[in-house]
């Protein structure tokens, strides 16, 4: 079985799981004491499949192959494999840069600024042919697009989170920090930050609640999350629409986040 069908029958197992034992009352559940906890590592491989239920396989395979025929799709080509890091990566790099874009739908032009947490990528995007499995890979996550509007003074403190994380994936500003997380300069469009000035960050809604540190954009003076933008999405329409005209994905460390 492939890859993406195995989790998908994983997820359901445990989701059952999870139901049967949410049904037992509280006085039940009172009746019993954890003495031990086990695991083991179970590989889910062609030893395990050797003896497969035939009538399952059966009861699958419709599903399966409406996921495979979705998740085998090619969708475009990557010049080159991209991952994640700090302080920048050409992964976090790209997919900041697709979220700052993708803003368009709300302000009618990119925001000033992408931002994405590295705890959000969760896999290589390797050299070569794309399919919408590997984006899936990549992106499992359902956050959605967020546009934040901030003052400057916020921003500087949103700055100030990113360098104590030692970087994250930004898309418009240039940071230098220190090795230890600390904030030395930061400029937008080759300018210093203003307080009194408005701003626009495009990032996801787990990051707009003011998680992985990023508190700072719970002040922002306008938020908007329009319906349809998951960020996976966003991502699978931009690399379509770089494939339909021609071009192939590509990404550069350029110094965004320079560690002094």
């Amino acid at each position: 079985m492939k890859r993406i069908g195995k989790r998908l029958i994983y997820c359901m197992a445990l989701a059952g799981v999870m139901s049967f034992v949410s049904c037992r009352s509280a006085h039940e559940t009172s009746r019993y004491e954890i003495k031990s906890v086990q695991g083991s590592m179970i590989n889910i491989d062609s030893v395990f499949d050797s003896t497969p239920d035939l009538e399952a396989e059966r009861l699958l395979a419709p599903y399966k192959a409406q996921i495979d025929k979705t998740m085998y799709e090619v969708i475009g080509t990557s010049a080159l494999m991209m991952d994640k890091g700090a302080p920048e990566s050409l992964l976090s790099n790209l997919v900041a840069e697709v979220l700052r874009l993708s803003a368009d739908q709300v302000l009618g032009h990119p925001a000033d600024m992408g931002l994405v947490n590295m705890g959000g990528l969760r896999n290589i995007l390797p050299k070569g042919p794309i399919t919408v499995g590997t984006v899936f890979e990549i992106l499992p996550f359902e956050n959605s697009l967020c546009v934040l509007t901030l003052k400057g003074q916020d921003l500087k403190r949103l700055f100030q989170a990113i360098a104590s994380c030692r970087g994250e994936g930004i898309s418009g500003p240039r940071m230098t920090i220190t090795k230890d997380g600390a904030l030395l300069e930061v400029t937008l469009d080759g300018k210093e930050i203003q307080d009194d000035r408005l701003y626009t960050v495009a990032t996801i809604d787990y990051l707009a609640d003011g998680n992985g540190r990023m508190d700072a954009l719970l002040q922002a003076v306008k938020r908007e999350c329009p319906d349809n933008g998951v960020l996976r999405d966003l991502f699978l329409n931009y690399v379509r629409r770089q494939t339909a005209e021609g071009k192939i994905i590509s990404s550069q460390i350029d110094g965004r986040v320079t560690v002094k």
